[in-house]
């Protein structure tokens, strides 16, 4: 027990914390709220539940000013629970959010992984809730989709043909914004013939939707153009708002006018994408449908949502990439941390200090033995006998080689006079045959080469024999 370090409760609880906080960081959690409690300070106190465990979670003023749910109860009615009564303050505090959340409701949160120090408790600090899904943008944009779906306005048999030969465009959009460049200059590019008439709008903000709604029946009023192309540029959901509100909806269906929906990138669909006659990926994609045929619309509109959705998937990974980037470099900036890495880092070079005096030590004692060693490896007495026994070795190997050499060339010179004599006309002599040879020592071959009183000489394996020709057959 005296050699070990025996931690106090508080050392303790920090360096929990510290794991949990480091190793865990920002999590997301779905699950059910219980035990909520307002406090008079304007922090929430509650638990996230499931089937299976449940979760302190605390959520901070600053954070749950932004918080909207949708579908709550009042909060006369929270004051009443059980839970909220017997720990409400006398006075609820004038900053909290116009909606508060109540026990039984499914949210989801994002938070980060921590531990209550005073009590031990391991708890979640709560960053940010909305409702469990889609939240509450997305709950509305539901909720209305299928309101007007029932209505009729997104039938398919409602929908106009958009004219194949435009020859003017009408385009409600913002007259300052990147869209209706883009619009323009699409169609003076493919095709400068057609017309274009732009009925501005506001395409963000409070007022947008009653702008492009009155933009839309201007347009239909003053029966300028052929087709109406209604957008504007990529944004997040609440950018877009506009184009999803009802009123902007049903302009767009009762419009006499065919209309193309170009509102933001290939990703974003509003409710103005489902009703408008066509939907175009983007404004320079609803331009190119308007200004040339259908089957190079189709090929053209193909490559388009391809390139697109390549460059979110692209955005999208190097948003992520950059989101991890800065967790972890938040992380690695903590105090906390930094003091851990320090120690982390003092307890290496210590270890190095004393390895490296180790080996320094040990080098130091093994050297002596070295130089000895190759000292007595350099002595000429050394030497001399290396070089004696590699003549030696030289005078072995060269005898060897002139015996092997010799050996080679007899064995060679016998082969040849085999070959010689297998060849050679004395040896069909010693087996029976002769050469008849003329006067001129010429070897006759056939009978017409001599006459009757020739003198022919006979070689045979012994000797020679001249003879005369007395017959010739």
């Amino acid at each position: 027990m005296s050699q070990q370090h025996i931690l106090q409760v508080s050392e303790l609880t920090k360096k929990v914390r510290f794991i949990l906080e480091s190793e865990l960081n920002t999590v997301w959690l779905c699950g059910e709220i219980s035990n909520f409690i307002c406090a008079g300070s304007g922090h929430w106190y509650l638990s996230l539940k499931d089937s299976k465990s449940q979760v302190r979670c605390a959520m901070f003023k600053g954070n749950n000013r932004r918080v909207r749910l949708s579908a709550n109860s009042s909060q006369n009615s929270l004051r009443g629970s059980g839970t909220f009564s017997s720990s409400l303050p006398s006075s609820v505090p004038s900053s909290l959010p116009s909606s508060l959340p109540r026990n039984g409701q499914q949210v989801l949160v994002r938070a980060k992984v921590s531990l209550y120090e005073p009590r031990g408790d391991f708890q979640l600090i709560i960053e940010q809730m909305e409702d469990a899904g889609e939240g509450l943008l997305k709950q509305q944009y539901e909720q209305l989709k299928n309101k007007l779906n029932i209505e009729g306005l997104f039938s398919a048999h409602t929908k106009q043909t958009i004219p194949e030969h435009v020859r003017c465009v009408g385009i409600v959009t913002s007259p300052t914004g990147a869209a209706v460049k883009d619009i323009l200059t699409v169609l003076k590019r493919r095709n400068p013939s057609i017309k274009a008439i732009i009925y501005p709008a506001l395409v963000q903000g409070e007022y947008a939707a009653a702008d492009i709604t009155h933009a839309i029946n201007q347009a239909n009023l003053r029966k300028e153009c052929d087709v109406l192309i209604i957008g504007r540029g990529g944004g997040s959901l609440e950018d877009l708002w506009s184009f999803n509100e009802e009123s902007v909806v049903r302009a767009i269906y009762h419009s006499n006018l065919p209309t193309i929906s170009a509102v933001g990138h290939e990703i974003d669909t509003t409710l103005a994408d489902y009703c408008a006659d066509l939907r175009a990926a983007t404004p320079s994609a609803a331009a190119e449908l308007v200004s040339q045929d259908n089957s190079e619309l189709l090929s053209r509109i193909s490559v388009l949502k391809q390139r697109t959705f390549n460059a979110f998937k692209r955005k999208i990974a190097e948003n992520n990439q950059q989101h991890l980037a800065l967790q972890h470099r938040l992380t690695r900036v903590h105090p906390a941390q930094q003091l851990q890495v320090q120690q982390q880092k003092a307890d290496q070079l210590n270890l190095r200090l004393t390895q490296a005096i180790q080996r320094k030590h040990q080098s130091l004692s093994i050297k002596p033995k070295q130089l000895n060693k190759h000292l007595l490896s350099l002595s000429p007495l050394k030497r001399i006998e290396q070089q004696t026994q590699c003549i030696k070795n030289n005078e072995l190997r060269l005898k060897n080689a002139l015996n092997n050499s010799f050996q080679l060339k007899k064995e060679k010179f016998v082969h040849v006079i085999e070959q010689l004599h297998l060849i050679s006309p004395l040896a069909t002599i010693a087996r029976g045959y002769s050469i008849t040879r003329d006067s001129n020592n010429k070897v006759i071959r056939k009978v017409n080469e001599v006459a009757i009183g020739d003198e022919l000489t006979i070689q045979v394996n012994d000797g020679h024999i001249v003879s005369q020709v007395k017959n010739i057959q």
